[in-house]
């Protein structure tokens, strides 16, 4: 194998394939890089964890085909590292590989490519597509409400539900439950489940691939691709069943609310200063009249904010997570949201003024009377 590349041009796709490395793993192949410099003068880039597969291609100059796996974290560091010029990697006897950029030579040990795991094919037909910006607002509108406690079992994952008119997504972990709704026009309905912590790195690759406005997928039993612009994603799916979320939404309210929500955001970032850890940052909201009240004490001191709303039905007091709340306002972009409530001890729907293209359930926190 022998190749040159501009170092800018590796550097990025090793940035890109880089994130389905892991340093958990026992298998000392999986902490590498195959590299694959092909006759048409491209060179692949491919990592796995098993759970998650990044394969890139990117253009070279390929004066001889070959590959080899090497030490993502240590040949990553070096090419980092090189001036933004020209590199050779060359493959001498025994996967030894020598880099050369400038006056700089490195000579590192890699390992066999075909003890590399294969990624493996799915049937390309069967692809959809939707909008790169889309699904990175769907991913970040949701993943964080799933749960990061690897015991909990299928909630650590996103549900990403296919209807007839809409492609849905749902993420909960027992305090509190985010949904978004996209209008999509599908063939077949279909349920799937795939780790937040997975979506979340499929978030910051389409985010880094300035080039592409589409992003393509394939759905099968148990393995899900992301097509974008030169990479290919392949990623594992959760098996077992999520929860029936829609029995969990609240048919009906007591209160509704309408609130400015950079305002709602400002006032209870500001009331969260003093809500102590221990006490699950706990601020209390007084629903009374035409204003929310927003009040949080701890040892060190207490303060009051208040905020104007229009609001229909009943008064109430509830208390939340300011975290579980926060989460919320910042992950949407809306001028204006609704808030709906019960009692102060069911949970508060929080939706856009019309439609259902969010909705998120927060569970509140008891608060005592005195």
């Amino acid at each position: 194998m022998k190749f040159s590349c501009n170092q800018q041009t590796l550097s990025k796709a090793l940035n890109t394939v880089s994130k389905a490395v892991t340093s958990r793993t026992t298998i000392p192949i999986l902490k590498g890089i195959l590299l694959e410099a092909n006759s048409d003068n491209t060179l692949t880039l491919s990592a796995s964890d098993l759970d998650l597969s990044i394969e890139k291609r990117v253009e070279v100059s390929v004066e001889e085909e070959g590959s080899v796996v090497v030490s993502a974290r240590l040949f990553s560091d070096i090419i980092r590292k090189l001036p933004n010029e020209d590199i050779q990697i060359e493959e001498l006897e025994n996967n030894t590989i020598v880099i050369k950029c400038l006056a700089s030579e490195f000579t590192i040990v890699g390992q066999p490519a075909d003890e590399f795991p294969n990624i493996g094919e799915l049937n390309l037909e069967n692809k959809l597509s939707l909008e790169k910006d889309v699904l990175k607002e769907m991913i970040k509108k949701t993943s964080f409400a799933a749960s990061i406690d690897e015991s909990k079992g299928i909630i650590v994952g996103v549900l990403i539900e296919m209807e007839e008119e809409s492609l849905n997504m749902v993420a909960l972990d027992g305090f509190r439950m985010a949904i978004t709704r996209e209008p999509m026009k599908n063939r077949e309905k279909k349920k799937i489940i795939i780790a937040a912590r997975i979506l979340n790195e499929i978030n910051k690759i389409i985010s880094e691939n300035e080039d592409s406005k589409e992003i393509f997928f394939i759905l099968d039993e148990k393995k899900a691709v992301f097509l974008l612009d030169g990479t290919k994603i392949v990623l594992r799916l959760l098996e077992g069943d999520f929860i029936k979320y829609s029995d969990i939404l609240p048919k009906e309210h007591k209160s509704r609310v309408k609130v400015n929500r950079t305002e709602l955001l400002n006032s209870i970032e500001r009331a969260s200063l003093l809500a102590k850890e221990g006490k699950n940052n706990l601020i209390k909201l007084s629903i009374f009249r035409d204003k929310i009240i927003i009040t949080s004490r701890s040892e060190e001191g207490n303060v009051k904010e208040e905020v104007f709303i229009e609001k229909v039905g009943e008064d109430i007091d509830i208390g939340f997570n300011s975290k579980y709340i926060l989460d919320v306002l910042k992950a949407v972009n809306e001028e204006s949201i609704a808030m709906e409530f019960n009692t102060s001890v069911s949970p508060c729907l929080i939706k856009p003024l019309e439609g259902q293209s969010f909705e998120y359930l927060v569970l509140p926190v008891r608060i005592s009377t005195n």
